[in-house]
């Protein structure tokens, strides 16, 4: 009990001081950003206190299967820190700015061909956006891609060389899964194979489907490139994170069908014949 106890404080703080983390890198930040930002860091973090406080979960999916969720909040950290020094290079150039902005730039070249996200991301920008803009736009969006691809490839990884999710101990679907309803009806291998393939559908199709999304709220709201630098990150974090946490949830579905497939297969090969 303490000890989980414990571990939800531990989390809820560094979740908190994640979302404080691109408005402590950029300068001038204004007292009402400020209090909105720390209004997000409290809910978030408490939020996460009160999930992994209790001794059951409730929304957090692959609670007990790591390195899931570690591997998620690390890629979006990740993503929203390099983001942010992206950005206060903008006012405040240093050595490590210039590299993070000079590798963004690289990456977001090679992924700016016709009819990629990219490409799709930058045509969100209006007419009279300057060369800066378009060039800071396209190395943002290409450090989050980075980051989204090595996130991937990361949890790939785990799956393939620790056996993930049952490389420690027995996996319990219903406690990974505590959204998932065994009895709504049907095989639930059946279930599993059709969610985690609609996951992966989605998460191919967002990146498309989100630079229009961001171009009708534009119509509505301030557009993107004329929007501070704060909505710029989460913005396009959100573009690439999203994503990858769709791909990787429908990678995980399908990893455990497989092995409820594969035990059941086992057992029914280990079972005694019937006589007729």
């Amino acid at each position: 009990m303490f000890e989980r106890i414990v571990g939800a404080l531990v989390r809820a703080l560094l979740v908190g001081l994640m979302v404080t983390l691109p408005a402590s890198l950029l300068p001038e930040l204004r007292p009402d950003t400020a209090q909105i930002v720390v209004l997000f860091a409290i809910f978030g973090g408490l939020l996460t206190l009160i999930e992994y406080s209790a001794r059951y979960p409730g929304l957090v999916e692959f609670r007990y299967a790591p390195p899931y969720n570690r591997i998620r909040v690390l890629s979006l950290a990740a993503t929203v820190l390099l983001l942010g020094l992206l950005m206060r290079g903008q006012w405040a150039p240093t050595p490590l700015t210039e590299f993070v902005e000079a590798l963004g730039g690289m990456i977001g070249r090679w992924l700016d061909f016709p009819f990629s996200p990219l490409r799709l991301l930058l045509l969100t920008l209006p007419a009279s956006a300057t060369l800066g803009e378009v060039a800071i736009m396209r190395a943002a969006a290409g450090l989050a891609a980075l980051v989204a691809l090595l996130t991937l490839g990361l949890f790939a990884a785990s799956m393939w060389r620790t056996g993930w999710p049952a490389q420690h101990a027995a996996f319990n679907v219903w406690i990974n899964l505590p959204t998932f309803d065994p009895t709504a009806g049907g095989d639930v291998v059946a279930r599993l194979e059709r969610d985690g393939r609609t996951n992966i559908v989605l998460g191919v199709l967002l990146p498309f489907v989100t630079p229009a999304l961001v171009l009708a709220a534009g119509s509505v709201l301030t557009p993107l490139s004329q929007a501070g630098a704060q909505t710029q990150i989460w913005v396009i974090a959100a573009w690439a994170f999203l994503p990858a946490c769709l791909l990787m949830r429908g990678m995980a579905l399908s990893r455990i069908a497989r092995m409820i497939r594969e035990r059941r297969e086992g057992a029914a090969a280990e079972a005694p014949l019937q006589p007729v």
